[in-house]
Parts: structure tokens; sequence; C-alpha cells
């Protein structure tokens, strides 16, 4: 089954907890803190290997949760960093974050590899807290939560040319002699319900991958019918072959289908109209054929190369791979717009989120959350009374105190954090 679109959960691991500890040797007296800090959480990262080519290992297993680092011991000793967790995805991928349409990553060459989420860090451990003031503290941090998102994640096919077309104009049928791909191949409308791919031997040493998409038809670009679900294919191709009926075995105009097909294309990406675009006359065996063709060139005019070819009987096969191959290396490996790129880095201010928001409950309480305080307080182990005052200060310190004031609280009042309740003291 082929599978080119799936969303994911993804949650990095927490990192370890930090220790509170303490030397206890014999004859080393007031021995001091002895905690050592949590490792770190384990990152989720994306590694591409070109011998897969679908999402199929992420259609029945959407989430993934990476392992959390190890608590720090005695003797002030690190906790274990967890190992990032690998997921394997074939070439092509791009991962977009669902909430903001964010591209976290784009992935096209063999084993290169991208951070998705990242773990968090080690608490530290009460060695960390130690002060002339305090050289003994009763206090260790957490660890910090693992980042988490919902993804995206879209395959486009990476293919040095891309056959498009309407339904049953032979796309299939001339895949399968120039190839080893088998698709499937049968007289009805959409018989491709996924894309193939093929590599394709010229005899002279020269070889190309060809992708037989699924057939287009008007209104694509906007949903109708099966083709806009895989245009996105069509945008790592480097030549686009044109495939055409001009034996108009069901009826349409040959010139009709060229323009309607490449409406789509430019209503789905403008930049699709400027890809090197050849054109294939399919199924010039047939009655009518040779009269349509010469009907279609006047219609066209000078400009894109026609190659009269029939896919059944396997003529004009032989041409139209030679164009295919001398146009391709003519075109950038790996690029697939031709025109210059403007590389100017532009650098735009982007506003600091606010720490903490408050609002109010139905029954009166305050409610504070934001990522930071959320954070703060998920590092904050609230067994031990150090802790707790050290939590209570970094609320003082980013004007919590003051902006629940402004709001209205007073003493006595309920103060709601996540799963938290305490009172508003004066």
């Amino acid at each position: 089954m082929f599978v080119d679109q799936v969303s994911v959960y993804v949650k990095a691991g927490d990192g370890g907890n930090g220790l509170v500890a303490y030397r206890r040797e014999k004859y080393v007296p007031m021995g001091g803190p002895a905690g050592g800090d949590g490792g770190n959480g384990a990152d989720i990262i994306f590694k591409v290997d070109e011998g897969l080519n679908t999402l199929m290992d992420f259609r029945y297993n959407r989430h993934f949760k990476g392992k959390r680092g190890e608590n720090g011991m005695s003797k002030t000793q690190h906790g274990k960093n967890a190992a990032p967790l690998i997921l394997p995805v074939p070439p092509g991928t791009t991962v977009l974050d669902e909430d903001t349409e964010e591209v976290i990553a784009d992935l096209t060459v063999h084993n290169q590899q991208a951070v998705i989420v990242r773990g968090g860090r080690g608490g530290r451990g009460n060695t960390r807290f130690a002060t002339p003031r305090n050289p003994a503290p009763d206090m260790a941090e957490n660890g910090e939560p693992g980042q988490e998102r919902n993804i995206k994640v879209e395959l486009k096919l990476i293919a040095d040319v891309g056959l498009v077309g309407f339904p049953s104009v032979g796309k299939s049928t001339f895949l399968s002699v120039v190839s080893a791909a088998k698709p499937k191949i049968a007289d009805y409308h959409f018989t491709t319900l996924s894309p193939n791919l093929g590599v394709v031997d010229t005899g002279d040493q020269r070889s190309f991958v060809l992708a037989d998409l699924p057939g287009l038809i008007e209104g694509a670009s906007v949903g109708v019918g099966l083709g806009h679900q895989f245009l996105r294919h069509v945008e790592r191709t480097r030549v686009i072959v044109h495939v055409i009926d001009m034996a108009s075995i069901e009826g349409r105009d040959p010139y009709d289908d060229y323009l309607k097909i490449n409406q789509e294309l430019e209503a789905y990406d403008a930049n699709l109209s400027k890809r090197p675009q050849l054109i294939a006359a399919n199924k010039m065996d047939m009655p009518g054929a040779t009269e349509n063709l010469e009907r279609f060139k006047e219609q066209l005019g000078e400009g894109l190369p026609i190659y009269e070819i029939s896919a059944l009987t396997r003529e004009g096969l032989r041409d139209i791979l030679f164009a295919i191959a001398d146009l391709l290396e003519t075109i950038p490996k790996n690029k697939t717009e031709i025109e210059d790129i403007d590389e100017t880095v532009v650098y735009r201010y982007q506003k600091e989120e606010e720490p903490f928001h408050i609002t109010r409950d139905p029954d009166g309480a305050f409610v504070l959350y934001g990522n930071k305080i959320e954070k703060l307080f998920k590092m904050t182990d609230f067994q031990r009374d150090e802790a707790t005052q050290r939590f209570a200060r970094q609320l003082r310190g980013m004007g919590v105190d003051k902006a629940l004031r402004e709001k209205g609280a007073k003493d006595g009042d309920t103060i709601r954090l996540l799963d938290f309740e305490f009172e508003f003291i004066e």
C-alpha cells in the first residue's frame, strides 16, 4: 500500500530528575552535598533511508515517545542521557507542524537527519545549588519536559521525470514497457490509484527514474478526482512528460486536454509551468491519430517538442527516451528551480512570548498558564520546602504577584496552575 501523507504525534523524552544527597564517608566531617544531575531526555530524529518509498511505517503507529533521561545519582554522578529515537523516512519527506503550518524539515538526501522535537535537559542535583550562604541545600530540580508536537508528514516522490495526463491516456503502459515496473493496467479511469516508480535504462549508459502519476482531470487542483492527492509529487520532478491520447478514443480534443492539464499544474503551483516539458503523442497506431496530430501541431504552434509514440507497439519510444536523457543532462540534479535563488537572509524581530497569562474560572479562581511558568512548575519538587520557596521567589521575580493584584486577587483567593491549587497570601 502506498502512503504519502500521515498525521503523527511526537513527544521527546523528559530530562531525568536531579538528586538530593550528601557525602557520608568515614573520617570526612561535613561532607556537603553530593547529588548528581539528571540525564537529558531523548530527541526524536527523522533520518532519510533511500531504501524506503512510502510512509507505510507511520500508518499503524502514529504515536512516538522518546525515553526519559536517567535520574541523578549520589557521589555527584550524572544520570545517563537517553539515546535519540531515530525514525527512518523515505527521500522527499516534508515535516510540518500541524498547529502552525511551519515547515520543520525537508529531507531529500540519503542519511540526512533532522531533529523534530528536542528532549528535555536533566534537572540539577543539590550540588549545583550550594552557596557560601547555603552550603548544604535541601533541594534539586525535576527534569525539563521534552517537546511535544502534532506533525504532518508528507512524501513528495523524488523522480527525474513525471508522467502527467488525463486518465487512460497510456501512462502506465508507457512506464511498463520502458522500465521493469509492473503497474496495474486496465481500460477504466483511475486504474492507477498511487504513483508508480520505474528506472529507465536508455541503452547508452544513461538512466533516470520515471514516475507514473494518477490521472488528472479538470478541477484536480481544488480537489476533484484522485489526481489532486498526488499533484505534490510533480513538484520534485525535473522534467514533465505530458502524455496525450492523440487518437481521441474517449472523444476528447487532444489540444483541449493539453490546455486543461497545464492549467491544473499551474493552479497547483505556478512554478510547474516553468518546468521543462515534452509531449508524448500516444496511440499513434490507432485510426485518426495522424490527422489529430496535424491539427494539434497547428493549434500548438512552434514551441514544445512533440514525439510520436505508441506505448502498445513500442514505436517511437527510443527517440523520446533519448530526448528525455539529453534534457536531464542540462538540468541541475538537486535543483527543481532553474531560476536564480535570492539568498538574502532577512532577520525579523520576533516578539518574546509572554512568560504567563491570567484568566478566571467561573468559580472565581484565578488561573495561571503559559509555557515558561508551566515549565518552572514541572521542574519544581514540591515535596521539599526549599524548592517550594524558590518557586515562590521565581513567581515574584516574574511579576506574577503584582499581576494578580492588578486583576483583583485578594488574601485567601484560590490560584490554579495546571493541577495545583494554592492560596494567594498578601
